[in-house]
């Protein structure tokens, strides 16, 4: 018999098509303008202060905004895996994308009218599709990249997403104090406009993709039965059967669909690296929510000493009211001028005020203080940006901007890390050693944030280190240790995880910052410290457990070690994602 070769090649699949980059690039910057609208909020914590009516409870409704943004992901994104599973990614990006930009125009229309309520609605619908879509992503990327092009593209995406962020740090704050609060957020919603757009293109790109694929794929089937049958005719009976030649996208997985009792045949080491997500994440998100005001308070807005007082203390400080080159200096007890250092402390405010006016451009005709606070003082009102305080609102406004660029280093770092690390994870793996390297680094970053009064620019620069550490190994270890068929399923389960503690840390904070008589440092700090330490001992345990089970995390390949004394790890195959939308 003829030793016969039949040259048969790979089944076509997305991974194979150039297209691939294209996708990778509108993924990511649709992610970004999700990233950048989520973060307005932290971008603005300040401004928000002063532009919303005052109360005690600001606090309280500003993490909320981030806890009901969390809350409907702490169930959806599992059902969101299910979907993608079902329906496929473009679809349900479309969708979440939608949901993004009906949330964003609810938060812009509630800020314009100054009402929580709908405020925080419109960030609940936000959260309806901004972590889903999140899923959506992940699972896209793992049908167009397979092998060492996964932790790449991931790495890339999660870059040039948390770009959104940084853009939005920098220039929401400036916005806001250029021009008014509201106008930031409706920036945000051109921004979702945008998103929907692009998710449009990727649905129809990837539908052009399957067309492609599955044309190449019925086009070498029908050519090797036809070479298998000239073959039989010339050289007799051939050992080949066609049927056994498959040209589908993967032949070792079940095509049925995931149900939500399938989280049950998720393993051991699954279970800890959602843990890890929960506690690691947890003090990198919810510190960038409060990031600006802890950081105002810190280093960049500090509150002026104790014995700094107004020559007039019942008189406005600076403005178009002090007439003929009147002043208001301020001196501390021994007669000199304070605050010493006026780059990082905040101008000394009246002690009271009475004011009554009839000019138009100010929001109210009375400013009656008994007690001047800083949460009394508007801003946004050119009583007291133009007319009483204009140094207190100038340095404000200093200040906030500088600390929105400070804020944005750990997604600065993230986004010119994650591509290189991507790559390095996809050659030397080490995977749970580097998920227990993250905590250990924030558990030192946050350790000085909380008892040392230094620049905080090396403690952040630290900060995103280790999140781009963490975010690197992390997403790319999820199919390793699920079944493939599941990775959808098990994409929405881990994110869902990650939102307990994104709904319970925000309102924590809120607690904590209360209790101490509005302070961020250092209780605040510590809260961040202790979900740092707990991410240390879980990165201990996948260490331990991935020893155990062959070092499949560890390994570059993701395959575990033939190794007879390993313990076999249940339902774990890897990433194979074929040209198909299962």
């Amino acid at each position: 018999m003829t030793n016969f070769n039949l040259g048969l090649r790979a089944p076509r699949k997305r991974s194979s098509l150039r297209t691939r980059w294209l996708v990778l690039i509108l993924v990511s910057v649709t992610i970004s303008g999700v990233y950048y609208s989520f973060d307005i909020p932290a971008a603005l914590h300040q401004q928000l202060l002063g532009y919303m009516p005052p109360s005690n409870k600001f606090e309280i409704h500003f993490n909320l905004l981030y806890s009901l943004y969390s809350l409907p992901n702490v169930i959806l994104p599992f059902f969101g895996g299910n979907i993608v599973d079902r329906i496929g990614a473009p679809i349900c990006l479309i969708a979440f994308a939608s949901l993004g930009f009906l949330g964003q125009l609810l938060f812009a229309i509630g800020t314009s009218a100054k009402s929580w309520g709908l405020m925080l609605f419109g960030r609940f619908v936000y959260g309806l599709g901004g972590e889903s879509i999140c899923v959506a992503q992940s699972a896209l990327l793992s049908r167009w990249f397979e092998g060492g092009e996964l932790a790449l593209s991931f790495g890339v995406a999660l870059s040039v997403s948390r770009l959104g962020s940084v853009f939005n740090n920098m220039i929401s704050p400036a916005l806001a104090n250029s021009s008014s609060t509201p106008s930031a957020l409706w920036v945000g919603f051109g921004v979702n406009a945008v998103t929907v757009l692009l998710a449009l293109a990727i649905a129809y790109i990837d539908k052009k993709a399957s067309a492609k694929c599955k044309e190449d794929n019925q086009t070498t089937e029908i050519l090797t039965q036809a070479l298998l049958d000239r073959e039989e005719i010339e050289e007799g009976p051939l050992q080949v059967d066609s049927k056994d030649i498959s040209f589908s996208d993967d032949d070792t997985v079940s095509t049925g669909v995931p149900h939500l009792s399938d989280v049950k045949r998720f393993g051991s080491m699954f279970w800890l690296l959602s843990l890890s997500c929960l506690v690691v994440y947890g003090c990198v998100l919810p510190f960038n929510n409060v990031a600006s005001g802890l950081l105002l308070e810190r280093n960049y807005f500090t509150p002026p000493p104790a014995d700094c007082h107004l020559t007039f203390p019942d008189q406005c400080t600076s403005g178009s009211l002090m007439v003929d080159g009147k002043t208001n200096p301020s001196f501390d007890t021994d007669g000199n001028v304070c605050p010493a250092d006026k780059s990082t402390t905040a101008p000394v405010l009246p002690t009271s005020l009475n004011i009554t006016t009839t000019e138009s451009s100010w929001k109210k005709t009375h400013y009656v203080f008994e007690s001047v606070t800083a949460t009394d003082v508007d801003c946004g009102d050119k009583f007291w940006s133009d007319a009483c305080t204009k140094d207190y609102c100038d340095a404000q406004k200093r200040a906030t901007e500088k600390a929105g660029r400070i804020m944005s280093i750990p997604y600065f770092i993230s986004a010119g890390l994650s591509p290189l690390l991507g790559f390095v994870v996809d050659n030397i793996g080490n995977r749970a050693i580097i998920a227990s390297i993250a905590p250990l680094m924030l558990t030192a970053v946050h350790i000085q944030l909380a008892t040392r009064s230094s620049s905080p620019v090396l403690p952040l620069i630290g900060q995103g280190i280790a999140y781009s550490l963490f975010a690197s190994v992390l997403w790319p270890s999820v199919p390793l240790v699920v079944e493939k068929k599941l990775t959808g399923t098990a994409f929405g389960v881990i994110t869902v995880v990650q939102n307990i503690g994104l709904v319970l840390l925000p309102l924590i904070i809120a607690a904590v910052y209360n209790h101490d008589g509005n302070r961020y440092i250092p209780n605040v700090e510590y809260v961040f410290i202790t979900c740092a330490v707990f991410g240390l001992i879980v990165g201990v345990l996948i260490n331990v457990l991935d020893c155990r089970t062959g070092n499949r995390l560890n390994n570059p390949s993701g395959e575990p070690d033939d190794d007879d004394n390993s313990e076999p790890v249940s339902q774990i195959v890897t990433m194979d994602d074929g040209c198909f939308i299962s």
